[in-house]
């Protein structure tokens, strides 16, 4: 039979199979297949806890068709507050930005007929029981928000190391209890040192929200 007839007929038998699969996905038939596809969609229905502004925090806040109302890298005060044009004083520190734009949809409406806001965080800082902070003698001491299997090494990086005068093998991290008033402080030593020169990975210890790391100075 010529070769042309052979190819014509495994196309046609490709075409064929095509609508059968489809069919066989949609009754289940091909489980394997079928779990593959979901296993992105299941993945993704586990939503991530809402992000909190916090003082420090840069906004950019869109009023839709009001150019002249929006505004762009607003921080927030260390009140917890900022302005807009026609808006003074809005809290934000505590809020989602869905809650913040819905207030401020509510504090516009005696002045924009049904507007319709949008807050965007462009610089993330985050509550202070939500952060982490390096002080002392990190090259550049900071306060960042924490972010899930943060560790000491991840802090380091971020400040930029020790500086020449640190005594990194006498560092120590303070820990308080989350949200709890006068929560007595736990100390854990941290020898930075060690873990930065020498890859001391017992020393790289997981951080947790609202801790503080402490890099002292060296007697020299």
């Amino acid at each position: 039979m010529p070769r042309g007839f052979h190819l014509l007929r495994a196309g046609f038998a490709r075409r064929a199979l095509r609508p059968a699969v489809a069919a066989l996905l949609l009754a289940g038939i091909l489980p394997a297949c079928s779990g593959t596809s979901t296993a992105p969609v299941q993945e993704a229905s586990r939503a991530a806890p809402d992000y909190v502004i916090g003082p420090g925090d840069v906004l950019s806040v869109f009023v839709y068709r009001a150019p002249e109302l929006s505004a762009s890298d607003l921080p927030v005060r260390p009140d917890g507050r900022f302005s807009l044009p026609l808006v003074q004083d809005v809290q934000a520190a505590g809020r989602t930005p869905s809650q913040l734009s819905r207030d401020i949809e509510a504090r516009m409406k005696q002045y924009v007929r049904e507007p319709v806001v949008s807050v965007m965080v462009r610089n993330f800082v985050g509550p202070a029981d939500q952060q982490i902070r390096v002080i002392g003698e990190a090259a550049e001491p900071l306060a960042l928000p924490f972010r899930e299997g943060m560790t000491v090494l991840d802090a380091m990086i971020a400040s930029r190391g020790l500086t020449r005068y640190a005594a990194g093998n006498n560092a120590r991290i303070v820990r308080v209890a989350s949200g709890q008033q006068n929560a007595p402080r736990q100390i854990i030593p941290v020898r930075l040192r060690d873990l930065l020169n020498e890859g001391d990975v017992a020393q790289n210890v997981p951080l947790r929200p609202g801790d503080t790391l402490v890099i002292p100075t060296g007697w020299f």
